[in-house]
């Protein structure tokens, strides 16, 4: 755990702020590197990441003060401090999606096709983020006596709620598995011609993915037994299968064949 990178004078830089925006400049480089297979123009694609970061952010902000809303009742200021971590990401990803479904129908562009060059850069930008959590000692895992258990510094957060533990490096299983998804992900987009293939196969591995890495987390409460990321990830799962159903039976035209 290293939350601070360097100082210069008075100003402090995190590394969860830092590989935020890591993970933005190479979803920035994806989504560039992808967009004529939705059809867009470099002006729309950068618009798109623009407004993606914006929603993204806003919304995991959001949805992290509203599950932790005890941290910030008797201190409003921090609630805008996102430099320090706590972004839930079932949240950004929610009004991201919301949002870029809006200026899709705006500019008349298929939706799903932007979402599938979209799960690359998420990966890989959520991977960054999930290094950016370990070094800054937030969604941290549950006592194991594995030998890949880490400890935290005295006074941290995962320090007070185990005292002394070792615990599961939840963050970094996470940002691993991330960066295979997002080989994953690369190869449909490229390869396959089926729309909305990649955005399915996204949803259900990582559904299935953060369901299971929740059993692991230590900072994350339980309501009957599962938490509510878990009740999400279910949703997504359900969502992916749909999307999975629906793009197999609507095979594309290789592009020299589409008709104009």
């Amino acid at each position: 755990m290293h939350p601070i990178a360097f100082t210069l004078g008075p100003l402090t830089v995190r590394w969860y702020g830092v590989m935020a925006a890591v993970g933005f400049l190479m979803a920035v480089m994806f989504i560039q590197f992808n967009r004529k297979e939705a059809k867009l123009t470099s002006d729309q694609a950068s618009n798109m990441i623009f407004i993606a970061m914006v929603s993204g952010v806003l919304g995991s902000r959001i949805f992290y003060v509203i599950q932790f809303w005890e941290q910030f009742r008797d201190n409003w200021v921090d609630i805008i401090r996102i430099d320090k971590g706590g972004l839930v990401f079932y949240g950004g990803f929610i009004l991201a999606l919301i949002s870029l479904y809006t200026y899709c129908r705006k500019i008349k562009v298929d939706f799903l096709k932007v979402f599938d060059i979209m799960t690359p850069a998420m990966t890989i930008g959520h991977a960054c983020g999930r290094i950016g959590c370990f070094l800054n000692g937030c969604c941290f895992g549950t006592v194991t006596k594995s030998w890949i258990g880490v400890t935290y510094p005295l006074y941290s957060e995962p320090y007070m709620r185990y005292p002394g533990a070792a615990l599961h490096p939840v963050q970094l299983y996470e940002a691993f598995f991330n960066i295979v998804m997002c080989g994953v992900m690369f190869f449909l987009v490229r390869k396959v011609r089926y729309k909305g293939v990649p955005t399915g196969a996204y949803f259900i591995s990582y559904g299935v993915l953060r369901f299971i890495i929740e059993f692991f987390r230590g900072d994350n409460a339980k309501m009957f037994g599962l938490t509510i990321a878990q009740y999400i990830g279910v949703g997504v799962i359900l969502a992916g299968s749909l999307f999975m159903a629906y793009g197999l039976k609507h095979k594309e035209l290789p592009q020299e064949e589409e008709t104009v």
